[in-house]
């Protein structure tokens, strides 16, 4: 096979991954919170289980009209939801989804990619608030710029753990390094980095730039129609990049436990699905933070927390070297 079908052949399955595994998780959201809600609507929609409820709100999202304010700068305005969808389709190629190479592009620096091109995504919500001419949505982008402020740091250290105790940036070098004795003294920065991965992306407790009690819904309160879905779907796309990079970095990726690797990249999706339910529980379960309460969070707990699990990680390596 030549290297050019080869990557077309990367990039086709990546690009068709973006497509379905984010509508996926959108789905199981659906269907998780009707039942812990005991919300009957979206089990009536196609019939069995309500199978056609997320079809119903992409037609509802295609029919509504696309509104830009009259006051609003257009060419931001209409910018801001690609500028939040396509970073993640870009963090796709860099994630390992098993042996032998299965990712779209293998990077020497993987890490330091997939950090700073997800906190591009963030840029959307920002260019959203600023560009609405809109007060509420000023404020939800100011929230954003805080909370992106106060969460980059903890992710970027308990990652920073992880590359440590491995040796390499490379995602498919810290799988090919990782050992399973890793997990107990890792958690820790596991948890960092993935309460932290949640707070970028403004989900549940982490919801204040979007709190619609104060709010209305923060800097997506002008969008309507495919825009607002576009915002929906890079919210999505999120919770996967988030799910996949945490089991790649700190779960072991395609390494199955007792030495059962044989289904490869099939761990790594059923740890990335596991998570996922995760994010779906903590968002039904857990009320919204107050914003003074998220900051301490971040720079009390989190930071100290991250901190100290690089000072772990160094003790480590200089007692098994």
């Amino acid at each position: 096979m030549s290297d050019a079908l080869d990557i077309a052949l990367r990039l086709i399955a990546v690009f068709v991954a973006f497509l379905v595994f984010p509508l996926v998780i959108g789905q199981t959201e659906h269907k998780v919170m009707a039942h812990m809600q005991g919300r009957l609507g979206p089990m009536y929609a196609g019939g069995f289980h309500g199978w056609a409820q997320l079809v119903a709100d992409g037609v509802k999202f295609a029919q509504k009209e696309d509104v830009v304010p009259a006051g609003a700068d257009r060419r931001i305005f209409q910018l801001a939801p690609a500028v939040a969808l396509l970073p993640y389709l870009l963090v796709l190629i860099a994630i390992p989804l098993g042996p032998d190479n299965a990712v779209g592009q293998s990077l020497d620096a993987g890490i330091f990619f997939v950090l700073a091109v997800m906190g591009v995504g963030v840029l959307g919500s920002l260019m959203a608030g600023w560009a609405s001419a809109n007060k509420f949505s000023l404020l939800g982008g100011l929230r954003t710029a805080a909370q992106l402020l106060a969460y980059e740091l903890p992710m970027l250290l308990a990652a920073a753990s992880v590359a440590m105790a491995a040796g390499t940036l490379s995602l498919p070098g810290i799988l090919d390094a990782f050992h399973w004795w890793w997990v107990p003294w890792q958690i820790v920065g596991g948890l960092v980095f993935f309460t932290a991965g949640l707070a970028e992306l403004q989900r549940p407790p982490f919801d204040m730039p979007v709190a619609d009690s104060e709010i209305i819904f923060g800097a997506y309160t002008e969008y309507t129609g495919l825009r607002f879905a576009l915002f929906l779907l890079a919210e999505y796309a999120g919770i996967l990049v988030l799910c996949a990079l945490t089991s790649v970095l700190f779960l072991g990726g395609w390494h199955g436990p007792f030495g059962a690797d044989g289904l490869g990249w099939l761990w790594t999706l059923l740890k990335t699905a596991v998570l996922a339910f995760g994010v779906i529980w903590l968002r039904v379960s857990y009320p919204r933070l107050r914003e003074d309460q998220l900051q301490k969070l971040a720079w009390t707990v989190l930071i100290p927390l991250a901190l100290a699990q690089i000072a772990l990680t160094g003790v480590v390596k200089v007692v098994i070297s």
